[in-house]
Parts: C-alpha cells; structure tokens; sequence
C-alpha cells in the first residue's frame, strides 16, 4: 500500500494522472466470518499459483535471462489446478487440512508475487531516463525481495498434508525426494530441501562469464507485458472486466515501449 499511494502521488506532483482502479472494485471476496465484505480488485479464491521460483532461486546453472529452462515447481499440484487462499465461506473452516491447505496456499502465493514484483521494478529502471524515477524504481526493488526472503523462509515451515477435501498435497520438501519426477539423491535435496533459502550464483549476462548472485530474471524485453500475463495465468483476476484487462494491458505496453534517452 505504501508503494501504491507514493507512486500515484509522486505522478500527481509531476503533473501526470494518477492511476484509479477502485472502478473495477467488483469482484465478491470471502463471505467467512471476519470478512470485510467489501468488493475485492483480485481473485483469491482460484489461484494457480507457479511455484518454480524455487528452483529458479537454487539453481547454479541456468538463468532466465541467459538460458531459459523450464524450473521444476516446489508444490506441482499448485501449478496444475485452481485453489483459493482465503476460506470462501465458514464451511471451509474444517477440517483441519482443509483450512491447513488454505494457509498453505496463501503462504506460497505471496513470495511468488513478491519475487515477480523485485525483478519488474529492476527490469522497468534499465528504461528509465529520470535519475529520480530510476531513484524510485531502484529504492522498491529491494524491498520487493526482501518481503520475498523473508516469506521464503516462512514459506518452508508449511506442513507437508493433503487436503482431503480435493486433493491438494503439499510435499515432504526435505525427503530428498523430487515431488515432480521421483528423483532421488543428495542434488535433488538441495534443490528442494526447506532450510536452504539464499540464492545460488547463476550465470549472468553470458555463459562465457563466471556465476553471479543477481536477481533473475532482469531481462527489460516485454517485462511489464510479461507480468500482466503471468499474474492473469495466476487467476488473480478472474471475473474481471474487458476493461480491466484493456486498461492493464495498455498501461503495461506504454512501460514496455519506454526507452532510456
């Protein structure tokens, strides 16, 4: 929320509009006890969340923006169905593995988005051409990750369960056992295992160069179009307007077509 109000704010000091959504404030959120029961901007209720970050982050080989490759997903079922991170209604209070399953989902959805927002920022600033815009670019990034460490680490105090509810299982990180192909071994666990939560050194700008602890990806080509795509992909909008989706995509192709003079 912080970000939000400084950024419409700092456009509105420079003479640009800021940036209004509450007009798309339509979508139904919980109806559980404790909701709010106001209308919600997002859908968190089917997610689908992509969990390959995870492996992205650990692996020492490969790079985003040198050699892409599909990352293996920490939680495979999360990336293969819809869930929802809130309990929709107080029937979803039990049983306990369902409820487990919600606060599980919930857990993995945000650093999946934090991670997103971190290299977006970075990315947007390689087409700033204001020291201050780039000064504020640069100035959020770095939160971004540190919110998405510090769910990273939360994230792997998760119970490994099953929620018998749909089926959802959430897997035994620390087996030793890869939950998408079955492997074993002593490399599959230090991809996967939970308490290892600093990135590896990766190659950057070219494989000809030695490894590098960055950020990845970074890559600017399409980034704001990129984002929009894998938030949608998520389900973090459905139910939305036609012109929600129009507003969005434009604002993403101006930031994609900006250019460092």
């Amino acid at each position: 929320m912080s970000h939000q109000n400084f950024i419409n704010a700092y456009l509105v000091a420079n003479g640009a509009e800021a940036i209004d959504l509450e007009p798309f404030r339509t979508l139904q959120g919980s109806t559980a006890t404790g909701s709010s029961g106001k209308l919600r901007l997002t859908n968190l209720m089917q997610l689908t969340v992509d969990t390959s970050w995870w492996t992205s982050y650990r692996s020492s080989t490969n790079n985003p923006d040198v050699n892409p490759t599909t990352f293996e997903q920490a939680v495979p079922d999360l990336h293969s169905g819809q869930f929802t991170a809130i309990p929709r209604t107080d029937d979803e209070l039990f049983p306990h593995e369902h409820i487990q399953a919600i606060a599980n989902t919930a857990a993995f959805h945000i650093p999946t988005v934090e991670q997103g927002g971190g290299s977006l920022r970075l990315a947007l600033a390689q087409r700033a051409t204001g020291v201050e815009v780039l000064r504020l670019l640069i100035s959020m990034g770095p939160i971004e990750f540190i919110h998405s460490q510090t769910w990273s680490k939360l994230v792997g105090n998760v119970p490994m369960l099953t929620d018998p509810t749909n089926g959802l299982t959430f897997p035994d990180l620390n087996c030793g056992v890869d939950p998408n192909t079955g492997a074993r071994g002593a490399a599959v666990r230090q991809m996967f295992q939970t308490n290892l939560i600093l990135p590896e050194p990766c190659p950057f700008i070219s494989t000809s160069l030695p490894v590098c602890w960055v950020i990845r990806p970074t890559n600017p080509t399409g980034v704001a179009t990129g984002a929009v795509k894998f938030l949608t992909a998520m389900g973090l909008f459905i139910g939305q307007s036609a012109a929600f989706f129009t507003l969005l995509s434009n604002l993403a192709a101006a930031a994609d077509a900006a250019q460092r003079d």
